[in-house]
């Protein structure tokens, strides 16, 4: 007497359980795309379900997929659309559900402006006589190339890694060469004096 009770309340709760359980929603593997009136992709699109904080986003095709309930409303929302909602049914057949939502774009109403002449014409010809337009990319690029510009850059331009090493080279081959005897003094040199002059010339030597 006391096992068949024990099987009846198993039983009872077995049923209670199945009964709660098939009372829950099902989850659907919600997919879809995202397109303008003129079927072009919506991308970045916030997907969201209402009342709570489950939602995804679409990627730069306007596609999304995510996991979602049976009777959830969707809130669609992206810059330069209006906000639109979808609510997911809740008699599907299956765990899959796809579908293309089309979104309209929002029209903005930009405030009046208002246009105003100039108090005269000679207040109009010194505005327009001293307007200083900026250089486009041509003329830029003109300046930048003149020969004087060019010049004045080489001089001032550091030597490059490539020179550096030449420059490197060219000390270790001397050294080579007069390794075990002599190195030369450029006292008798006349390019050395001549550099020596030249920059004596220039101003070189004086102190800051």
């Amino acid at each position: 007497m006391r096992i068949t009770f024990s099987v009846l309340c198993v039983l009872a709760i077995t049923g209670s359980i199945a009964a709660q359980d098939t009372s829950k929603p099902n989850l659907v593997q919600f997919s879809g795309v995202v397109v303008t009136d003129s079927l072009l992709p919506v991308p970045f699109t916030n997907i969201l379900v209402k009342n709570s904080f489950r939602g995804t986003m679409s990627d730069v095709y306007g596609y999304f997929s995510f996991v979602a309930q049976e009777g959830d409303t969707l809130l669609f929302s992206a810059v330069g659309f209006q906000r639109s909602q979808y609510a997911v049914p809740d008699s599907l057949t299956e765990s899959k559900y796809s579908m293309i939502h089309v979104l309209n774009r929002d029209t903005i109403q930009l405030r009046e402006l208002a246009v105003y002449p100039w108090p005269s014409r000679e207040q109009f010809r010194e505005a327009f006589l001293t307007l200083r337009l900026p250089d486009d990319d041509f003329q830029l690029a003109m300046r930048n190339l003149s020969p004087a510009e060019m010049m004045q850059r080489m001089e001032n331009l550091p030597p490059d890694a490539y020179q550096t090493f030449q420059y490197q080279m060219a000390m270790d081959r001397t050294k080579l060469y007069y390794s075990g005897g002599t190195p030369t003094i450029n006292l008798f040199n006349p390019i050395a004096w001549a550099q020596f002059v030249q920059a004596w010339q220039n101003g070189d030597f004086k102190k800051p």
